[in-house]
């Protein structure tokens, strides 16, 4: 007899980063997200983003019973799907994950290119949190004099690179825990990028907040 408890959802991501960011989200800003207080467990596949995209059907059959949702969660760059879109890729895997017995209970959001996409929004606690706040020039500044920011993006092209090289800029190591505190503090509706967008409707849809609360 299965005594395990019953979630309401299941996540797999592909790495440390991913999961901090996502427990973070889950954990404290439901209010944000629109959302009622839910149990969850992320997982983390030890192949990373071609792992989560091969394979996600099988390291999420175990939970088809215990969880109502699951979400595989991964990046387009690395994943080695890089030659196909985003919804293509998100179609492939979602159709597999139905195949396998979730039948429409399961999603998959596609980052592009990568996590630290979600990092660049206009709160002034980013450049707080990566150790920018006061400085001269700001840190976008910065970034666009180093060309890793066109002025007028909403975003870098490469997000990661950006992210490091504002870290080295001001000797802040990198680490997990960054990603959980930007999840933390940054307003939500400042992070304009279509992934993270598509997550925080999925979960309010799946999820909704609960009259009065």
């Amino acid at each position: 007899m299965n005594t395990s408890p019953r979630l309401d959802l299941v996540v797999l991501v592909p790495g440390k980063d991913d999961q901090e960011a996502l427990d973070g989200l889950l954990s404290t800003r439901r209010q944000s997200l629109g959302t009622r207080p839910i149990s969850f467990e992320i997982l983390v596949h030890p192949r990373r983003d071609p792992g989560c995209f091969h394979e996600a059907p099988d390291v999420l059959q175990p939970y088809m019973r215990r969880a109502a949702h699951a979400m595989a969660m991964f990046d387009l760059e690395g994943s080695g799907q890089e030659s196909r879109t985003v919804p293509e890729v998100e179609a492939d895997l979602r159709g597999r994950l139905d195949r396998a017995g979730w039948g429409g209970r399961a999603a998959v959001v596609v980052i592009d290119p990568e996590l630290e996409a979600w990092v660049w929004s206009d709160s002034p606690h980013v450049d707080a949190v990566l150790g920018w706040a006061g400085r001269i020039p700001s840190m976008r500044q910065w970034l666009a004099s180093e060309n890793l920011w066109t002025a007028g993006n909403p975003k870098p092209a490469w997000p990661k690179d950006a992210f490091r090289a504002a870290l080295r800029e001001t000797s802040i190591q990198i680490s997990s825990a960054l990603f959980r505190e930007l999840a933390e503090q940054v307003g939500l509706d400042r992070c304009q990028d279509p992934a993270f967008a598509r997550m925080r409707s999925l979960l309010a849809s799946w999820f909704p907040a609960e009259s009065g609360i």
